[in-house]
């Protein structure tokens, strides 16, 4: 079936201008002014047309625990998180995968990286529970299942030497594991791919690393990890390998072009020229990186150096929401802070481009997505510019990007597929979604708080280092 979206405005390099995408399949084939027909005609005057973003780290699990964990500082928070994670509701992973997938879709995104925590010992029903909820959704998505091999204490320095117990499943194991997710999960012509994602150094060991990054080489997987988050995670690094985090995760192969990079807050002019040589993605994270005091990503730096980002909401244990326009408003504002020469600082046009495009090359489809260009997949989102947050009527995307839009997405298409319309997911019931949502169990009067008192001694004997340190 055609489609011939008409008279919408899209941005050029000098302004915007008014113009109709013709779509055939999952394709854009034509965008001219002069196109007439095609099976479906849609009418876009007054409305603003983009590529779709990409969600480029987020934890749809965590989104029942939105609003639930209080302000703490990463690592406490972790066991928080770990305190309230639901242990083996199916039911609970899909209805958490479709509202992150719906919430992405009503903000401007198209394709999601899910670093997802899986149910222990049912992780490759889990797997499929998700990659079936982003398919019912219509979104294009990334499984990234959520793996390590070491506990939670050698995450921390000098925990190693507060803990004596190994990981209860080997390494081995775990890529057996992790082998038999993709053989079962991952079918790119689907939408749906397999990406590697162990949680990151800190607490995977190398065997793990270089196993995942030979797993993503045998079946040209994407890589994805949390990289130097925290200042705590700085201090690791040295004591665990006596040099940068980013210098060892590139002496063990694990960088490349196919690598995104979450977080990334603490790097230097050394790892950014690392990370800008082996092409990979810093994935920029404003709203979970304030919540939880970890500290401001070198952004602009990173494109000074000619790193890609990418932009991510996190989880909504982290974030409380899923609204890429409310990351993307920061995320562009936020630099204002660390760069006093105002030429430097990001323009809403760069950040949609670094939301679009450099989303789309850290998931390795910049050759698909991430452009409205003829050949190109047809992954796009249409603006309501008459909608009342967007006037009056000025820059669109300066609006769009610096404001406060609410329930601006008019339609959606992913791979050709209209999957949102009048600013409803048009694939799976928003009521039944609500339902799911509202009638959920009353979480935080059931959760026990325990792991904390484990942690918190040890992270407070750490704070005087923290001092020392310099982003």
């Amino acid at each position: 079936m055609s489609v011939l979206i008409q008279n919408g405005l899209v941005p050029v390099a000098e302004g915007y201008e008014t113009t109709s995408i013709h779509l055939e399949g999952d394709r854009i084939v034509a965008i001219s002014p002069d196109l007439q027909t095609a099976d479906v005609c849609i009418d876009a005057t007054d409305k603003l047309i983009l590529p779709g973003f990409v969600n480029a780290h987020t934890h749809s699990p965590q989104i029942w625990q939105r609003g639930l964990i209080r302000p703490l500082p990463l690592e406490l928070w972790l066991a928080d998180v770990f305190d309230a994670a639901s242990s083996s509701n199916l039911d609970e992973l899909y209805w958490g995968a479709v509202s992150t997938a719906v919430e992405t879709l009503l903000s401007g995104g198209t394709c999601i990286m899910d670093h997802v925590l899986l149910p222990w010992n049912q992780e490759l029903e889990a797997a499929a529970t998700v990659a079936q909820a982003y398919r019912d959704v219509g979104i294009r998505a990334f499984i990234a299942p959520l793996m390590m091999d070491e506990p939670f204490l050698a995450g921390l320095p000098r925990g190693r030497s507060r803990t004596s117990q190994p990981y209860p499943r080997s390494t081995a194991d775990i890529l057996a594991l992790m082998e038999s997710i993709i053989q079962q999960v991952h079918h790119p012509s689907t939408g749906i791919q397999v990406a590697v994602g162990p949680t990151g150094f800190h607490r995977c060991s190398d065997a793990l690393l270089q196993g995942y990054a030979e797993l993503s080489d045998r079946y040209n997987l994407c890589r994805h990890l949390h990289l130097l988050e925290t200042q705590a995670q700085k201090l690791l690094a040295q004591e665990k390998y006596g040099e940068s985090a980013v210098h060892h995760l590139q002496q063990l192969g694990f960088l490349d072009h196919r690598t995104t990079l979450a977080h990334a807050v603490w790097l230097d002019d050394r790892d950014l020229e690392i990370l800008a040589n082996a092409q990979s993605t810093v994935v920029h994270n404003p709203l979970s990186n304030l919540r939880l005091g970890s500290g401001i990503a070198p952004i602009l730096k990173c494109r000074k150096a000619g790193v890609n980002v990418a932009f991510g909401c996190d989880g909504a244990a982290s974030n409380d929401a899923q609204d890429l326009l409310e990351a993307l408003k920061l995320g562009t504002i936020l630099h204002t802070l660390t760069e006093p020469d105002y030429r430097h600082w990001l323009t809403p046009r760069q950040t949609v481009q670094m939301a679009a495009l450099g989303g789309a090359k850290g998931v390795n489809l910049a050759d698909q997505i991430g452009t409205l260009e003829v050949g190109k997949k047809a992954d796009l989102v249409m603006y309501d510019l008459t909608n009342l947050s967007l006037l009056p009527r000025t820059d669109p995307i300066r609006s769009l990007i610096l404001g406060r839009p609410t329930h601006v997405v008019e339609a959606v298409w992913v791979d050709g597929t209209q999957v949102v319309a009048k600013n409803q997911p048009l694939k799976i019931d928003r009521q039944t979604l609500h339902h799911h949502l509202l009638t959920h169990r009353q979480q935080g009067q059931q959760v026990q708080f325990q792991t904390i008192h484990q942690v918190e001694p040890h992270y407070r004997s750490l704070l005087p280092d923290f001092v020392q340190l310099d982003p």
